[in-house]
C-alpha cells in the first residue's frame, strides 16, 4: 500500500463513520498520511482526528477511536492505534510494502508524480544570479512532476531570490557545482569548495550518486548468479537534464513482473514459483522503505514551496538507507538465490529508480559505475 493509497484508505474511513452516522462533520477532500511523530508508532500516522474535532463538537481522541475501526477494516491495514492527543498511527498489513515496490519498479523514475498543481501556471521571477538560475532551472522540472507548468523570468518583483554563491561553481564542474547550488536551503549561503569532489563518505553528492551505483551493481552482479527481477522501465534513460518530465503522468508499462517473480533461473535452484515477496524484516529493510514512501510527500512540498533542496535531502536519506541495505542483497557463500534474495533486490532497484529521477529533477547525472 502507498502513501496515496492509505491517504484515501483514511479518507473513506471519514466517509463510512460519516454515513453511518458516527461523525458529523464535513468529509475533507483530502487526508495527509507522513513518517509517525515523536511517540507514534507504526509505518504512518495521520492527524486527520485532530482536524476534525472542532467540527464535531469531540475530543479528537474519541473522533480517532471512532474512525480507528474504519480503518483497521482495510485488508491492506494490520493494526491502527491512537497516540497523544488523537493521532491515527497505522500499521500496515504484511505485504503492504511489495504494493509500494511493485508501483516504484513499474512507474520507474515518474514515481512520485501528482497532480496537486494541476493546470497551476507557477511564475518565477528571478535577479540576473547564478544560484538564482539553477534553482529555478530545478523548479520547472519539479513542478511539472505535480503536474503545473513553471515559467522562469527576469523580471521585478523578484520572488525567488536565494542566498547567493559567494564564488563561481563551476569551477567545481556540473554536476558538483549544482549539487553545491541546489543542497542548502534558499535563506543558507551555498559553500563552494572542492569536498563536494571527494569520493568519500562525508560527501553527500557522492553517497548519493555511489548508493544509484550500487543498485546497478546488485542487479549486475544477480545476473551473473542467474537471477533478476526484470522491469521494462530502465531507469538509466532519466539522467537526460531536459524538461521532458512537463510530459503526461499516466504512462506505466502494464508488462511489469510482479515483485519476487523471477524472470530466469540458470540452474542457480531458484523456484519458478517463489513464496509471495516479505519486506521490512530487518531495520535497514524498514528505513528503506519509509524512505521510497515519503518521496512522492518530498516531491510535493518541493513543488509547493520552491524548494529542490527537500528533493536534495531526501536523496541523502534514500541513499544512505540503500547503503546500510546493500549488503543483504546477493547470496553469500554457497547460499542459493531465494525468493528473499529477489525481494531486496526488487527493494534496491526500486531505490536506484528513485535516486536516479531525483538526480534528474536536480539535473545531476546518476552513473551506473562509480
Amino acid at each position: 500500500m502507498t502513501p496515496v493509497e492509505l491517504s484515501r484508505t483514511v479518507l473513506c474511513a471519514v466517509r463510512r463513520a460519516v454515513d453511518v452516522g458516527e461523525l458529523d462533520v464535513s468529509v475533507p477532500a483530502s487526508v495527509a498520511v507522513g513518517p509517525p511523530g515523536p511517540g507514534g508508532c507504526g509505518d504512518y500516522a495521520s492527524n486527520v482526528a485532530l482536524r476534525l474535532a472542532g467540527q464535531a463538537g469531540r475530543p479528537a481522541r474519541d473522533v480517532a477511536e471512532v474512525l480507528r475501526p474504519h480503518i483497521e477494516g482495510d485488508p491492506g491495514v494490520a493494526e491502527v492505534t491512537v497516540t497523544g492527543p488523537g493521532f491515527l498511527n497505522i500499521t500496515l498489513a504484511a505485504g503492504a510494502s511489495a504494493g509500494l515496490v511493485e508501483q516504484v519498479l513499474e512507474q520507474g523514475t515518474r514515481y512520485g508524480y501528482g497532480d496537486t498543481l494541476a493546470g497551476q501556471l507557477v511564475e518565477l521571477r528571478v535577479p540576473y544570479d547564478t544560484r538564482a538560475e539553477i534553482v529555478a532551472d530545478a523548479l520547472v522540472r519539479i513542478v511539472a512532476t505535480q503536474g503545473g507548468r513553471a515559467e522562469v523570468r527576469h523580471a521585478e518583483p523578484v520572488n525567488l531570490r536565494p542566498v547567493p554563491a559567494p564564488e563561481d561553481p563551476a569551477l567545481l564542474g556540473h554536476d558538483a557545482a549544482r549539487w553545491a547550488l541546489l543542497h542548502p536551503a534558499a535563506p543558507d549561503r551555498p559553500r563552494i569548495s572542492a569536498d563536494h569532489l571527494l569520493q568519500r563518505e562525508s560527501n553527500p553528492l557522492f553517497r548519493v550518486r555511489y548508493a544509484h551505483a550500487r543498485t546497478r551493481a546488485l542487479r549486475r552482479n544477480a545476473a551473473t548468479l542467474g537471477y533478476s527481477h526484470s522491469h521494462s522501465h530502465s531507469h538509466s534513460h532519466s539522467h537526460s537534464h531536459s524538461h521532458s518530465h512537463s510530459h503526461s503522468h499516466g504512462h506505466n508499462s502494464q508488462s511489469q513482473s510482479r515483485v519476487g517473480v523471477p524472470t530466469g533461473t540458470s540452474g542457480t535452484g531458484v523456484s519458478p514459483a517463489p513464496a509471495p515477496a516479505r519486506f521490512g524484516t530487518t531495520p535497514a529493510e524498514t528505513d528503506l522503505l519509509a524512505a521510497l514512501a515519503d518521496y512522492p510527500h518530498a516531491l510535493r512540498l518541493a513543488a509547493r514551496d520552491r524548494a529542490p533542496d527537500r528533493v536534495a535531502r531526501h536523496l541523502v536519506v534514500t541513499a544512505d538507507a540503500v547503503l546500510g541495505f546493500q549488503y543483504t542483497v546477493l547470496p553469500l557463500g554457497d547460499e542459493k538465490p531465494s525468493a528473499a534474495h529477489r525481494a531486496r533486490l526488487a527493494l534496491a532497484e526500486a531505490a536506484g529508480a528513485v535516486l536516479a529521477g531525483g538526480l534528474s529533477l536536480l539535473g545531476i547525472s546518476a552513473p551506473e559505475y562509480l
